[in-house]
């Protein structure tokens, strides 16, 4: 009897929020590398996808798929992380059955390799696959099938745009995939980031086209800018990038 009262809570929680729309989003943040992860869940079928979890939160959005009563299918990451530890690793073993996915041109290891132009599918929905590099060249955006929104990692940040001072990154390459593959997309396409320091959380095409002060620029002006940004290397990046080349951390800790 509990089960079943369960059973249906989860079914009602899932449906708060978005009355009449079959979406579900989550958005959720880690604060010390700043980065978002999405939770996106078809309602009917109750299948669902993680993009760019984190490794310190991935109990919590574990606890989250659990409760909203979702089967998550897939942990997708938009490319291998310099900045943090990804989820994707342990959110196999807390939730059997996931898979962990990232772009074949990243290198790294992972249940599914994607490439530019592949579909992950959950229920009636699917996030296309636009390789966007140029941070890394194993970079990705996620676009929803009906390009209401898109998920571009660290291409396109909003009022910015990732770093290409490591991990093989190329700022006029950067510049042409945000302008071909992003860029193209609707105005009103919703801009979620992989991550943001200045604390909003969403953008559109149309802002970022004209408002982001870096890419409004002309390609020349826009790589002197990257040339010159004289950032400090990331704190992470020794320990980060080995381990998500390995997929991140396969087990629990133990308690």
């Amino acid at each position: 009897m509990a089960g079943a009262v369960l059973r249906v809570a989860r079914r009602q929680l899932s449906q708060l929020g978005g009355s009449g729309v079959p979406i579900l989003l989550r958005q959720m943040f880690e604060p010390v590398s700043c980065t978002y992860t999405y939770l996106l869940g078809d309602r009917e079928s109750r299948e669902a996808v993680l993009i760019d979890p984190v490794l310190e939160t991935a109990p919590r959005d574990a606890q989250l798929i659990k409760e909203l009563g979702l089967r998550l299918l897939y942990a997708v990451n938009t490319h291998c992380h310099a900045d943090h530890i990804t989820g994707s690793g342990l959110l196999r073993s807390l939730l059997p059955g996931c898979q962990s996915v990232i772009s074949r041109l990243s290198g790294a290891q992972a249940d599914l390799h994607i490439e530019d132009g592949d579909s992950i599918r959950f229920g009636r929905f699917a996030l296309e696959t636009r390789a966007s590099p140029g941070h890394t060249p194993g970079c990705v955006t996620f676009v929803l099938n009906d390009h209401s929104m898109a998920f571009t990692g660290d291409a396109l940040l909003i009022r910015g745009c990732g770093r290409t001072d490591f991990q093989q990154g190329c700022a006029k390459t950067l510049y042409h995939s945000v302008h071909e593959k992003i860029f193209t997309l609707p105005g009103d396409c919703l801009i979620y980031p992989a991550h943001d320091y200045h604390g909003f959380t969403v953008s559109t095409v149309e802002e970022e086209r004209i408002l982001n002060p870096r890419l409004t620029r002309s390609c020349e002006e826009f790589v002197k800018i990257m040339d010159n940004l004289n950032l400090p290397k990331p704190e992470q990046i020794d320990f980060a990038v080995p381990a998500n080349m390995r997929c991140g951390v396969q087990t629990p800790p133990p308690a």
